[in-house]
């Protein structure tokens, strides 16, 4: 679990709050059905139904998602080479491997499908991921950009509101706080929640889709038969300088 994207949204909506002193002047029914509502519709217009199942579902990621260590699956993909190479292929099945993409890549190895087409069905894979996680970030990205501009119109509709009833001064209180509330809210949604998501996904993206690459070299290096001694260093690009020492001194 993702503790910092937890510890970040609660301390930032926790400041906001604080700074407000009582919240109960900055809830506003009006104000919330032109932003949070208005951004959602505008959102699903843009959007199918498996975006947006998909963006959810990639949005509960950022909490609970567990990126894999790379020197974690080298490790891994080592082990389980030495084991093809003594026992051959078909003692790779049953083996615990919770890593998804590995499992299914050491599955084919299993099932004896060729080189070319092991890599061609992960390297798929990997392309269909990436475009799933592309399509959440899009979403977020259009939470992003319509939020400020549905405060945008709230503040219109709060100022129309307000000088057509410049003779009546309760209507004047109402509709001002329409106009700033909606901006608010827009700010609000647009910087503190959906710039931390879309960034997040941005970078579980990148480092799952370097994951992918190690683990289709390493499937691939334990397919052609190859000495699993030589892997940690076939795939030591892959890993932190900082964290190289430890496979290095594992490999001899």
């Amino acid at each position: 679990m993702d503790f910092l994207t937890i510890i970040g949204f609660v301390g930032a909506f926790g400041l906001i709050i604080m700074a407000m002193g009582d919240p109960t002047p900055f809830i506003d029914i009006p104000s919330i059905q032109i932003v949070i509502l208005g951004t959602f519709a505008a959102v699903v217009a843009r959007s199918s139904v498996p975006e947006l199942i998909g963006t959810m579902s990639a949005v509960m990621k950022t909490v609970k998602y567990k990126i894999d260590k790379p020197e974690d699956l080298i490790e891994e993909l080592v082990n389980l080479g030495t084991i093809a190479r003594k026992d051959g292929m078909i003692a790779l099945e049953g083996q615990d491997i919770n890593n998804p993409f590995m499992a299914k890549g050491i599955r084919m190895l299993v099932d004896g499908m060729e080189g070319s087409t092991i890599k061609s069905s992960l390297e798929r894979e990997m392309g269909m991921i990436k475009k799933r996680n592309a399509e959440s970030i899009n979403v977020i990205g259009s939470v992003q950009e319509i939020a400020p501009a549905m405060g945008m119109v709230g503040t219109l509709v709060g100022l129309v509101i307000m000088l057509g009833n410049m003779s009546d001064p309760k209507s004047i209180g109402p509709a001002m706080a329409i106009a700033l509330l909606t901006t608010m809210y827009g700010a609000i949604i647009a910087n503190v929640l959906c710039v931390p998501l879309a960034q997040k996904l941005v970078k579980h993206d990148a480092a799952d889709g370097l994951n992918y690459e190690l683990i289709i070299e390493g499937v691939m290096f334990i397919q052609s038969g190859g000495n699993p001694r030589m892997l940690t260093d076939l795939l030591l690009s892959f890993v932190n300088p900082k964290a190289r020492g430890k496979l290095e001194a594992a490999a001899g």
